[in-house]
């Protein structure tokens, strides 16, 4: 399956999880790709998987010469399969994501937003069923308070670095990253775990022994 298609992510999507992947990525010695607790789903059945088209923003104290130039710019650049990844350094002084941008994003094939920061029009969006992860909710808008300064170029999410095209895997439990580097390897492994979990999941239904369930599978 061509890992840049919309069918490659889908799968991810309905057949992966969070913490399964989070689990491969530490047997695999990145064990610093789950970001902060604190970036929630706005409704809990959001899930998403999909690249990462990165932005990264500065708070301001007046509107700029040309208001949500880089922000509008990446929305139109938007290809099916991306996840709008935004980098505020955890600011809380304005929502930087709304309903209309979800609109475009959704209607490009973006696959949901990822934001350190606030998002608005939480009723909008959820009734859209688009995935948008983010800090929290406030009904002021950036212009004049936060500001767009690059696109597509590496972000910090608390101490983790994202790379535009890096994978992109959230849902209840919270959002990870895939270093392109090890992607392959890392989506091929978490495919084998989910198999041997579901072994391991019939197995301790019937009251098998976690400890010997265990011992047999190595999968908790």
């Amino acid at each position: 399956m061509n890992k840049f298609s919309t069918e490659y992510y889908a799968n991810i999507e309905e057949k992966l999880y969070s913490a399964v992947i989070a689990d491969v990525l530490d047997n695999l010695g990145y064990m610093n790709q789950v970001l902060r607790y604190d970036i929630r789903p706005l409704f809990p059945e959001a899930k998403m998987a999909g690249r990462a088209s990165t932005m990264a923003t500065v708070e301001v104290h007046a509107v700029p010469k040309e208001p949500f130039k880089l922000e509008l710019q990446l929305l139109d650049e938007i290809k099916p399969g991306n996840i709008v990844v935004c980098a505020t350094q955890g600011s809380t002084k304005a929502a930087l994501w709304g309903e209309l941008l979800s609109t475009s994003a959704q209607a490009k094939g973006g696959r949901g937003v990822l934001i350190d920061g606030l998002s608005r029009d939480a009723a909008k969006i959820i009734e859209m069923r688009f995935p948008v992860f983010a800090l929290g909710l406030s009904p002021a808008d950036s212009r004049g308070r936060l500001d767009v300064v690059t696109i597509h170029e590496p972000v910090k999410i608390g101490d983790i670095t994202v790379n535009d095209g890096d994978l992109i895997m959230a849902d209840l439990d919270g959002c990870v990253v895939i270093p392109q580097a090890i992607e392959d390897q890392a989506i091929a492994k978490a495919f084998e775990k989910v198999s041997a979990e579901n072994i391991v999941r019939d197995l301790l239904s019937q009251g098998a022994s976690i400890q010997k369930v265990f011992q047999e599978y190595g999968v908790l």
